[in-house]
């Protein structure tokens, strides 16, 4: 493949991630150059996905995602995509020996959504394992590419994280999810409805997922560890601020960390991370 080429794939994936999230991307500038360079690849591909299925109302999303899955695939078999961000994506998968049931189990989360409204206890679990879990799995397989054991270490704490993160946004976007998206992704909420006590059991799960995570954290590889420590770090603030919020407000707001509490958790994280893993908490 031309140089150029795979050049202008990598930076539209930098790109796509630096326009979507911020706070994404504020967490990658703290890992080391090839780390975050694979990174960008995999959030792009997730991204553009995700906005087929959650955004694209004025067209046949279940017809565009089925032309996503299809490009991707034969990407993989020809080796080059017209598809920047595809290719971008499968140049890091190739490079880094992602799984393809990692992807798979992406792609098939990602159709769900056109279809699942409200989710029962085993498929509400399949759904963040696809559509969050295994992303987590791809960041780890990229940070312990030169340690591959450690891979198999830290994959629970690596997908108890992403579920983590996920079952937080889920919190966060309620609103949207329910009103405008139809979608319920608590299945608790099948039979009560959303209040301070529901909240407080979701949130009650959501803390379980963190205290086992950032065990695993504290042993991943320097070059990486600040910058997943850091989006940790970002989203216990966002925990902590969810927990004082009523649950009607929630309905009605969309939680935010502000730029100061942004700025003082990028410091000291990366001032945790330095002195090392037993400042990791």
């Amino acid at each position: 493949m031309d140089r150029l080429y795979r050049e202008l794939s990598l930076k539209t994936s930098e790109l796509t991630t630096k326009l979507y999230s911020t706070s994404f991307s504020s967490g990658l500038k703290c890992m080391d150059k090839e780390s975050r360079e694979a990174i960008y690849s995999v959030y792009g591909f997730l991204r553009q996905a995700d906005e087929i299925v959650d955004t694209f109302h004025d067209y046949d999303k279940i017809e565009l995602i089925k032309e996503f899955e299809e490009e991707y695939y034969r990407c993989r078999e020809r080796g080059i995509s017209l598809n920047l961000i595809i290719n971008s994506f499968v140049l890091t998968v190739n490079k880094y020996n992602i799984p393809q049931e990692l992807v798979s189990a992406f792609m098939q989360s990602m159709k769900s959504d056109l279809h699942n409204t409200n989710f029962s206890n085993t498929g509400i679990k399949e759904y963040i394992y696809g559509s969050a879990d295994v992303v987590g799995l791809m960041c780890l397989k990229i940070m312990t590419r030169d340690t591959p054991q450690d891979y198999e270490r830290l994959k629970g704490g690596a997908m108890r994280l992403s579920s983590a993160f996920q079952k937080i946004n889920f919190l966060r976007d309620i609103k949207n999810d329910t009103q405008s998206l139809s979608r319920n992704y608590f299945p608790i909420l099948n039979e009560r409805e959303f209040d301070n006590n529901t909240k407080r059991e979701i949130l009650s799960d959501i803390r379980d997922d963190f205290n086992e995570a950032v065990k695993s954290i504290r042993e991943l590889p320097k070059r990486s560890r600040a910058g997943v420590y850091l989006a940790y770090r970002y989203y216990l603030k966002l925990t902590s601020k969810i927990e004082r919020t009523p649950a009607e407000m929630l309905m009605n707001t969309r939680i935010r960390v502000g730029d100061a509490q942004k700025f003082f958790i990028f410091c000291t994280s990366n001032l945790r991370s330095f002195l090392g893993k037993r400042f990791i908490k």
